[in-house]
């Protein structure tokens, strides 16, 4: 299964960006083979609105299932939402602890946002 994760970084190693439109990157990963693809999402951390909603639409062109961040605001939530994507909230540490502990199941999914818009 392909995941998104929130990253400050663009390995595994990397630690989890707290935010998900503004974060600096997205790594989609597989969660069986740990390969991963890192989305540059640059172009939305400074957007004056509309960050969380193009970052969704990035992860859902990617073909990820899930996505795994610390807050995700309510006009990202629906987005994600309306491409089936769940959401996974207050993944800490690295990607790759993020992506383990998804894969045990420590992860509940999300049924509205966490956050107020533009965090």
């Amino acid at each position: 299964m392909k995941i998104a994760v929130t990253s400050k970084g663009k390995d595994l190693d990397s630690e989890v960006d707290p935010r998900f439109g503004r974060a600096a990157y997205i790594l989609v990963v597989d969660t069986d083979s740990f390969e991963f693809e890192v989305l540059d999402n640059a172009e939305n951390v400074n957007a004056f609105k509309g960050a969380g909603i193009q970052a969704a639409a990035m992860v859902s062109d990617k073909g990820a299932g899930v996505l795994l961040t610390g807050f995700c605001g309510p006009n990202a939530f629906k987005t994600l939402e309306a491409a089936k994507i769940k959401v996974a909230n207050d993944a800490k540490g690295t990607v790759r602890e993020a992506v383990e502990a998804f894969n045990e199941g420590s992860f509940s999914f999300a049924e509205g946002a966490n956050v107020e818009g533009h965090w």
